[in-house]
């Protein structure tokens, strides 16, 4: 058995279970009154949502309703980040939404700065979008995982390779 542990910090979006979330928010669109009539739709193009209704309170509602359905199938939203709503054809409204994947930068330091200042005996180092902390004690990662959970950070985090 070795005598260091390790983990990963990531930050991804489950594409499949994003599929699902737009698919169960289209269906309760579709069938719900205050939606009767109107041209309110979500497309997911690559990394990016695309969400189009007839104007901005409406828009606001198809929002909400996938925002629920991505928190009922664990996607994280704060991984969601909103452009400007602008007008679009036929005097409807559209706003794209960037899904962020990987820890970027800024975030990443601030995470490390995190780690370092809990005295904690471990070590993490930053690997392109993710972060790698590394240490004799599982409870001390362990412990690492429940301040990185309790902090306020823009990303939703996942641990990952924990061995």
């Amino acid at each position: 058995m070795s005598s260091e542990n390790s983990f990963d910090i990531v930050s991804k979006v489950d594409m499949q279970e994003m599929n699902n979330a737009i698919t169960q928010a289209e269906r309760e669109i579709e069938t719900r009154f205050d939606f009767k009539g109107s041209k309110s739709s979500i497309k997911l193009e690559k990394e990016e949502l695309v969400v189009t209704s007839d104007d901005e309170y409406k828009l606001g509602a198809v929002l909400d309703i996938l925002k629920s359905k991505m928190i009922k199938r664990g996607v994280p939203i704060k991984n969601l980040d909103y452009g400007k709503i602008e007008a679009a054809t036929l005097g409807t409204v559209r706003q794209k939404i960037r899904l962020k994947s990987g820890i970027e930068q800024d975030v990443s330091k601030k995470i490390n700065v995190l780690i370092r200042d809990s005295k904690l005996k471990v070590k993490s180092q930053i690997q392109g979008d993710q972060i790698r902390v590394t240490g004799k004690s599982k409870d001390d990662l362990q412990a690492v995982m429940n301040l990185l959970r309790g902090a306020d950070l823009q990303v939703e985090l996942q641990f990952t390779n924990f061995k």
